[in-house]
């Protein structure tokens, strides 16, 4: 136990898991679509969709997206500041039948075109769980450096990448890869003990078989 178990986080906003947990599934979000996206469609289940709004979800999640930090005050102005922004954004509720009761699903559209979608739960006090990108299964939840690689299923990408991990003397605290089918595309999702540098992170996504390697700094500290 730490801490944070014990007084929670430092955050604006009246709930751990309607604000902190939905400003930190924010953060992730901005930081998987890799750029401020210019559109986003924000699904919102359960008890986000019941009474996120009244708990300032929405603003929160639009905070996130912005780059803001759970404790930042301008989260009260997200909307204002979206705007600003140039993001065109809208919220809508969604029913997912099993899901967490606070699971958001988030479709963000940046310039050059991608398309990223987040599915993530705030599983209280402040904090969350990534469950899905682009549709793939994963879980992790920010607490540690991340790389977030999309590759394909074949022999020696996973080793591939790890070596270079290795070169730069980067130790791995945990590694799990996700598949949709064997061959098929798949994400792996690294831990990391330490920061690396995007330097390193271009290089993984130069090797062979990898379609993109994106950076997830920790939301929580």
């Amino acid at each position: 136990m730490n801490s944070f178990d014990i007084i929670g986080p430092v955050m604006v906003g009246p709930s751990s898991s309607h604000t902190a947990g939905a400003v930190r599934i924010g953060l992730i979000a901005r930081e998987l679509a890799a750029a401020l996206p210019e559109k986003a469609r924000i699904g919102l289940a359960g008890s986000f969709a019941g009474t996120g709004r009244g708990h300032g979800t929405d603003k929160a999640i639009l905070g996130g997206l912005l780059g803001f930090k759970p404790d930042d005050t301008r989260i009260r102005l997200s909307e204002q500041l979206a705007r600003e922004a140039g993001l065109d954004y809208a919220f809508h509720a969604i029913e997912l039948p099993g899901a967490h009761p606070n699971t958001a699903v988030i479709e963000l559209w940046c310039q050059d075109g991608r398309k990223t979608v987040v599915r993530a739960a705030s599983t209280g006090g402040g904090r969350i769980r990534i469950e899905s990108i682009n549709g793939l299964e994963v879980s992790f939840r920010g607490e540690y450096t991340t790389l977030v690689i999309r590759h394909r299923d074949v022999p020696g990408s996973v080793a591939a990448v790890t070596r270079l991990l290795s070169d730069q003397q980067i130790n791995i605290a945990s590694m799990r890869v996700f598949r949709s089918n064997r061959g098929g595309q798949a994400i792996m999702v690294i831990e990391l003990d330490q920061p690396v540098s995007q330097s390193l992170v271009h290089s993984i996504g130069d090797l062979s078989g990898i379609g993109s390697a994106v950076l997830v700094r920790p939301v929580i500290d």
